[in-house]
């Protein structure tokens, strides 16, 4: 376990670095930012992520469950169902407020607005790490088997680029609500802490439940489709029929799949 705590650690820790990077661009761009580039953003991250889903998370699930003579399809959809219910309820607890809203969601709270827009960017971070963390403890299990090692290494790899447009789309917009620089760039890059966090968690509980790991998978997976479908895409367009959006999701989905298909 040890030798997995320290690859999902490296993992998720490079996922992050990403995002304080892409946070940095705040000092870089004037206050104002393009709607076609937060688009562009917007959709390069959902194409990772979908990508991820089904090439680093779902394929694996399925031949783990194969391997092991069961029913493939049975903990990849079953865990999906589960990912994406734990999402809704997280969605419905969590008060949060989406960037450009008014109304927060979530359960009624005094958290200031700042507080409440990091929250909605950290909720959607917590399936990426578990993503990571999953991956280096399924190659943990296989004894670092170079196909499975390399597999983990191209989803880190993969998740941390989308991850660097994603910090950049949560410190930019803070700027322009008003926030400065600095504190703008503080939130964006912290918005991503929770990778590391819940990678090595994930880590600790798949050594306890191994035969679980089919399921912890498939979880993730159905987690960060959840974040997909409800809120990337739809705020990569905006309410308006773009093309930036939709070349930003097919961009991004063909580099997470060239990453695993050609890395791994």
């Amino acid at each position: 376990m040890k030798e997995a705590l320290i690859w999902a650690a490296g993992g998720t820790g490079f996922t992050f670095l990403m995002s304080v990077l892409g946070a940095s661009l705040v000092f870089f761009f004037k206050n104002r930012v393009s709607t076609t580039f937060h688009r562009v953003f917007l959709g390069f991250a959902a194409g990772v992520m979908t990508a991820a889903s089904v090439f680093g998370l779902l394929v694996p699930a399925m031949d783990e469950t194969q391997a092991a003579g069961g029913i493939g399809w049975i903990p990849a959809a079953g865990g999906v169902v589960l990912g994406i219910a734990f999402l809704m309820v997280m969605d419905g607890l969590l008060p949060h407020l989406h960037l450009g809203e008014s109304q927060p969601e979530g359960m009624r709270s005094s958290w200031k607005r700042t507080t409440l827009l990091v929250s909605a960017v950290t909720l959607h971070n917590i399936p990426e790490g578990m993503a990571v963390g999953l991956s280096f403890a399924l190659a943990a299990q296989h004894g670092a088997e170079a196909g499975v090692f390399v597999g983990a290494a191209a989803l880190a790899l993969g998740i941390g680029i989308q991850n660097f447009p994603e910090g950049a789309a949560v410190s930019l917009p803070l700027r322009q609500e008003g926030f400065s620089r600095v504190k703008a760039f503080l939130y964006g890059g912290l918005s991503g802490i929770v990778e590391p966090i819940f990678g090595i968690l994930v880590v600790l509980a798949a050594d306890l439940i191994r035969p679980a790991m089919p399921w912890l998978l498939s979880f993730a997976a159905g987690s960060m489709l959840y974040v997909v479908v409800e809120e990337l895409i739809p705020e990569a367009h905006l309410g308006e029929h773009t093309h930036a959006g939709t070349l930003g999701v097919m961009a991004g989905f063909l580099v997470m799949m060239i990453l695993d298909v050609a890395l791994g």
